[in-house]
């Protein structure tokens, strides 16, 4: 196992990074299909094709997930997936064509980079074709690579977070996987220790202060951060699981945000969780859903532990 989501049988990721601009994307893909199911927990999200994983719809299985950078301009990149997959025959047969059914959120990172840099369709076909079953890098990379933790005294006062991926494989043979970029208005805890390791920064001092101690002596918070935020994660799993029990996965996976993300699921941030059934074994939807969050909360730790810092803001790496 290589402790990330691509121990899934059946999960590729590929991944493209703009240094300069500080962007980019991240693609989970799933060519044979996959179950899917999601759960949106934030106020401001930014997403594609999630109405269709809900219960009662018609189509069950997808073909891949675009998590990326560039806010809303960022979900373009999807049609790059589509065109990728097309070209290898996958998708939701139509008769007269295959629709490659490719889901989509994004985070906000304009703010931290070449604003006029976003991840496109281009962006996002190169991270298909690059998809692998293989080691997934971490920290500033793909949808990560502009991800910020620690926003409430504003973007200079921010953290450099990442991207994150862990796995664990259960008793029962059944792995669970976790891939994740975070950027969040709030601070990352240690989900074992439930110490504060990145978040806001004092702009007196330069040390770390609790935002979640901030907020409970202030009256209010203005709207600067309205749609600049946003933590964003797939989900994976052999089980064999229905669209409902997906879907049910996706909403305890979320548990394992409101462990290592305080405060999370804010009116600023847009935090999306997906969720994939790629397989065939018998499982639990309790002991998966369950599992799924601890994973997950492993996934945004290495998040934060693995960025460096760039464009002048500290990382996690920078106060040890």
């Amino acid at each position: 196992m290589f402790g990330n989501i691509t121990d899934v049988p059946g999960i590729k990721v590929g991944q493209v990074t703009n240094e300069s601009a500080l962007t980019g994307c991240t693609v989970i893909l799933c060519e044979d299909g996959a179950v899917g199911g999601v759960d949106v927990r934030g106020a401001a999200p930014g997403t594609r094709e999630t109405d269709l994983l809900r219960p009662g719809t018609l189509v069950d299985r997808v073909h891949g997930v675009l998590l990326a950078g560039g806010s809303a301009y960022g979900l373009d990149a999807a049609s790059g997936v589509m065109k990728y997959l097309e070209e290898q025959g996958i998708g939701f047969d139509v008769g007269v064509a295959r629709v490659p059914i490719v889901p989509a959120a994004i985070l906000f990172d304009l703010a931290i980079g070449d604003p006029k840099v976003r991840p496109d369709l281009n962006m996002g076909y190169e991270a298909a074709g690059l998809a692998i079953s293989g080691p997934v890098e971490e920290g500033n990379v793909g949808a990560g690579t502009g991800a910020t933790v620690g926003k409430f005294f504003g973007p200079g006062y921010a953290m450099k977070s990442g991207l994150g991926t862990a796995s664990k494989r259960l008793d029962s043979g059944v792995t669970i996987g976790a891939i994740v970029a975070v950027n969040a208005f709030g601070d990352v805890y240690d989900p074992e220790t439930n110490q504060m390791i990145a978040g806001a920064l004092n702009p007196m001092t330069g040390m770390l202060v609790k935002t979640i101690d901030v907020m409970a002596s202030s009256f209010e918070i203005g709207n600067n951060f309205a749609g600049v935020n946003t933590t964003i994660a797939v989900i994976a799993t052999d089980a064999k699981l229905t669209k409902e029990e997906v879907n049910k996965v996706a909403q305890m996976a979320q548990n394992g945000l409101a462990r290592t993300i305080k405060p999370v699921h804010t009116m600023f941030d847009g935090d999306t969780v997906f969720a994939l059934s790629t397989g065939t074994k018998e499982g639990s939807v309790n002991i998966i859903g369950t599992m799924a969050a601890e994973v997950l909360a492993i996934a945004v730790k290495r998040a934060v532990v693995k960025a460096q810092g760039v464009a002048g803001l500290k990382s996690y790496q920078d106060i040890q």
